[in-house]
């Protein structure tokens, strides 16, 4: 611990900004990781729930349903439903769903983009702090007695170094959160579009008449 504390104040003033950074970029991971989770876990519930009713072809409680849901899956099959009365095209059903799927995805990627941001931003202020501590640690050498410059110029660029190497550190788990976002989103878009083709292969099948067993 001595040593991480160490590390920090040796770091020079470019230190805070990089942990301010690295601690907004985990706040904004951690608070998707939890809205996605929470939200492919009651899209799934939504789906297993209202799938019987669908295959009952009773729409009036599918609808009610899947506007008390509160899911992105709820929302989607909710237009689709209301659009059905007007419409038994499969194409126009398919258009309702396909839009409500484009007002979804927006919301489940919100914020994502500012992590990957975020470990950008993180890493260049290292670069910048090693960058000022290189200036300060020459222009200090230029000033010092030519037996202390070695040494001297040796300290001053393991200290500036630490700024790119916290940078580095925020950066990682930073990208590695982006991408691990962008995976579950992905994940969740996709199981929306899978659930939606059941949707519309249920709704769309016809039933056998009598004539069709005779």
């Amino acid at each position: 611990m001595e040593s991480i504390v160490r590390f920090f104040q040796e770091g020079g003033a470019f230190m805070y900004p990089i942990a301010i950074v690295m601690a907004i970029g985990l706040a904004i991971a951690i608070e998707r990781l939890l809205y996605l989770t929470k939200e492919k876990s009651s899209n799934r519930k939504a789906f297993e729930e209202i799938l019987p009713m669908l295959e009952k072809r009773d729409m009036r409680a599918a609808l009610n349903y899947a506007n008390e849901s509160g899911t992105k899956l709820g929302d989607i099959f909710s237009v689709a439903i209301a659009r059905i009365p007007g419409s038994q095209r499969r194409e126009e059903i398919e258009y309702a769903m396909e839009e409500g799927l484009m007002e979804a995805v927006p919301q489940l990627e919100k914020r994502t983009q500012y992590v990957s941001t975020l470990a950008n931003i993180a890493t260049l202020l290292g670069l910048l702090g090693t960058i000022m501590g290189l200036i300060a640690a020459f222009t200090a050498v230029a000033n010092a007695a030519p037996a202390e410059k070695a040494t001297l110029l040796s300290q001053s660029i393991s200290v500036a170094m630490n700024t790119t190497a916290f940078g580095l550190m925020a950066a990682i788990p930073l990208l590695l959160l982006h991408t691990y976002l962008q995976t579950k989103t992905n994940e969740i878009v996709d199981s929306i579009e899978m659930a939606g083709v059941k949707f519309l292969n249920i709704i769309t099948e016809r039933k056998p008449s009598s004539t069709d067993n005779k």
